[in-house]
């Protein structure tokens, strides 16, 4: 087990301390207040540790506190390190951003587009092109989610048992199949719509590979960066460290609730939100985007692909906002901000809600954890806690106001 440790002092690095400390002190009132259980937050320059702070409890009721090697489910931050094991595989010629998804897995060599009606009552036509590797990658794949309420084809994904991503008491090949049958929302590549592509590209890392989505990341990301806690299980050791997951009841405060079922191996890796991991394992991660491929003489990708990743790559140059009033778009933090190959992107900080940095990267997770990287500023930030919010909050816009107000050089 390592853990993440300070390894400099604010002023060393260019960061304002008072500043850090009014960061401090507005997520603890949160949690003061009941509407947290608990927090970590990591904020690195130069790849220096340069804040850490935990606060609360990960156990609210066992009265456990949140220490630096606590474990988080972190759920869609799992999407960049399903992308980084994707494009492993295609720097080495074993894939490629313009294969059709149908070459590895045929349910999906002809794909279907909706067209009109409802329930039993849709009509589809052929897509305009075919499904790509690229179009996983960058979520304007077609596909959705069921919890959406926002089209017809969320419905049919409910129809089908998909309500949680997974067939019940399926795995992942199963229920990749179970995506291919529904159609999809719109042409391949001509919008925006975040989905359950990164479980498909997970899929896809499996049968190229020949292996597990679990092994395979364990082979060539985890055990060579040191991510030592890292994965879509935990241990009986482990799971001391495991933090409490909580949900908001209508009544106020926080309660917990069921999360991930991390104890023992699951049925279904889900590429898409199924990792655990602690601060140091996403600190070793976001090291290797924001060194370009590389960490302590170990190169998983080549420079050019890391900045292949972190551009955006949306239809036209749009920002997220720009494809329509469904879930996960309309959000105002998405004006000024792109998609990349798993990640978001800014491309535009004169619009975004909160301060960020041009060519900013991160993404976040449903239980409000978060990570970015700026390179402009050479700032990393990551931040953890526990609680599915019932609609969106203030948390990450609040974090990089907070945060960047510590930048003083």
């Amino acid at each position: 087990m390592a853990v993440l440790r300070q390894e400099a002092g604010p002023e060393e690095v260019g960061l304002d301390a008072g500043a850090l400390e009014r960061l401090d002190r507005h997520f603890a009132r949160r949690v003061d207040e009941g509407r947290l259980p608990g927090f970590l937050v990591a904020v690195a320059r130069g790849g220096r540790v340069a804040h850490l702070t935990a606060y609360g409890a990960r156990d609210v009721a066992a009265g456990l506190p949140v220490e630096s090697d606590t474990l988080w489910r972190i759920y869609s931050m799992t999407k960049p390190v399903t992308s980084v094991g994707a494009l492993i595989l295609i720097e080495e010629g074993r894939l490629s951003l313009d294969d059709p998804v149908g070459r590895h897995l045929p349910a999906f060599a002809e794909p279907r587009v909706y067209e009109s009606g409802s329930g039993d009552r849709v009509r589809t036509r052929p897509a305009s092109g075919p499904l790509l590797v690229r179009h996983l990658m960058t979520h304007t794949a077609g596909l959705t989610f069921a919890f959406y309420q926002a089209h017809p084809v969320d419905a049919l994904y409910r129809a089908a048992g998909l309500e949680s991503s997974v067939l019940p008491g399926s795995d992942l090949a199963g229920t990749t199949e179970v995506y291919a049958s529904l159609p999809l929302q719109f042409d391949p590549g001509t919008q925006w719509n975040y989905s359950v592509a990164s479980n498909v590209l997970g899929r896809i890392i499996e049968v190229v590979s020949g292996q597990p989505l679990d092994a395979y990341l364990t082979e060539r990301i985890f055990r060579p960066l040191g991510m030592t806690d890292a994965g879509f299980e935990v241990s009986d050791e482990q799971a001391v460290r495991l933090a409490e997951l909580y949900g908001e009841p209508d009544d106020g405060g926080i309660q917990p609730i069921p999360g991930l079922p991390l104890r023992g191996r699951p049925r279904f890796l889900s590429g898409s939100g199924g990792m655990v991991a602690s601060a140091h394992d996403m600190h070793r991660f976001m090291e290797l985007l924001r060194r370009r491929g590389e960490l302590d003489g170990t190169r998983l990708l080549a420079p050019e692909t890391v900045d292949l990743m972190t551009r955006n790559h949306l239809p036209g140059g749009a920002d997220l906002r720009a494809f329509g009033s469904r879930p996960a778009h309309d959000e105002p933090g998405n004006e000024g901000v792109g998609f990349g190959l798993g990640v978001s992107v800014v491309i535009d900080p004169s619009r975004t809600q909160a301060p960020s940095g041009l060519g900013s990267y991160g993404w976040s997770g449903v239980a409000t954890t978060t990570f970015w990287v700026d390179p402009g500023r050479d700032l990393t930030v990551q931040f953890y806690t526990q609680v599915r919010p019932r609609s969106s909050h203030t948390v990450f816009r609040d974090l990089k106001r907070l945060a960047h107000e510590a930048v003083a050089r």
